[in-house]
């Protein structure tokens, strides 16, 4: 489930997304900018995004039952897919389409200064929900790179927001130049060359979102720091004399399902066995209380070396 600072990163961003796109279609519709009327189709897809992210979140905190065993927690991934996929067909789209066409067909725009007024406090608003996904954002991403960190990341509610974010203040400066063009050097098809800017910011934007969520909803391993913590904890049990394989998949932000494959000494008897792995769950979960599942197999290092190839070889 997402943690509470992503859950205020999206709170904020619906909250200004909901002013700032009634006032934008208001200015639109008074002045016949076609920048505007893409601004304001972008910022109705970002607050329907915050409410899909939302609902997500609330879906992906269901316990697990007969049916979904593992959980609900990747639901979380599927809706944050789903918003790439507005992004792009809607946000992009429509965009692109209105640009087009007040290219084809340039009109001149009325008083561009409720547009420009509109703008202000959009950029306003809109700066205050980017800086505080960027500080949740910063927060999370250590000493990485912003891309590395956005890569590494399993909570997309964050990222897609800061994304999402950032593509409006650079539309808002698209569509604000695109006007002032249109108008002061009476150039009309130039409001809606701005429009088209503002589909293709609009379109990378969810190109970049679709193939990160992507991975997550494939099933991406835990971070190297994780599984190196888990693989030093099993090995340093006497009981542990080789672990032929450990894997990890995140299910959701903050949770991990781990597989394990251990050779233990042949001298334990079983209820001695049961009390190791007993042991090395509540270790690791102690350490590691992101991993909620963990699937511990006693096998012989040849054995496991055996299924494996031939497992290889099915392929």
């Amino acid at each position: 489930m997402a943690s509470h600072g992503s859950k205020k990163v999206i709170y904020a961003a619906l909250a200004g997304n909901t002013l700032i796109s009634i006032t934008k279609f208001i200015a639109a519709s008074i002045t016949g900018s076609s920048a505007m009327l893409s601004e304001g189709i972008h910022s109705l897809v970002d607050t329907g995004n915050q409410g899909l992210l939302l609902y997500g979140i609330r879906r992906a905190g269901r316990p697990a039952d007969s049916k979904h065993p593992f959980g609900y927690g990747a639901e979380l991934y599927f809706w944050a897919f789903v918003v790439a996929l507005l992004i792009f067909a809607v946000g992009s789209g429509l965009s692109l389409y209105e640009g087009i066409e007040k290219v084809m067909h340039p009109e001149p725009i009325g008083n561009p200064t409720i547009n420009f007024v509109v703008l202000g406090f959009a950029f306003c608003f809109e700066g205050w929900a980017w800086f505080v996904a960027l500080r949740e954002f910063r927060a999370t991403k250590g000493t990485r790179s912003y891309l590395q960190a956005v890569a590494d990341s399993k909570d997309p509610t964050v990222f897609t927001v800061l994304f999402e974010d950032s593509a409006a203040m650079l539309g808002l400066i698209v569509a604000a130049v695109g006007i002032a063009l249109s108008h002061f050097l009476e150039l009309p098809w130039m409001d809606g060359a701005a429009s088209i800017v503002i589909g293709l910011i609009l379109g990378l934007t969810a190109i970049l979102l679709a193939f990160e969520t992507k991975s997550l909803l494939i099933g991406e391993a835990a971070s190297s720091e994780s599984e190196a913590e888990i693989a030093a904890i099993i090995s340093s049990h006497p009981a542990v004399t080789m672990v032929n394989e450990l894997r990890t998949m995140h299910r959701g932000p903050n949770e991990i399902l781990l597989a394990i494959s251990l050779d233990f000494r042949n001298d334990m008897v079983v209820g001695q066995l049961e009390q190791v792995i007993a042991d090395l769950e509540r270790h690791i979960r102690e350490r590691v209380p992101q991993v909620h599942r963990i699937y511990i197999e006693a096998q012989s290092y040849q054995d496991h070396k055996a299924v494996a190839d031939q497992l290889e070889g099915a392929v």
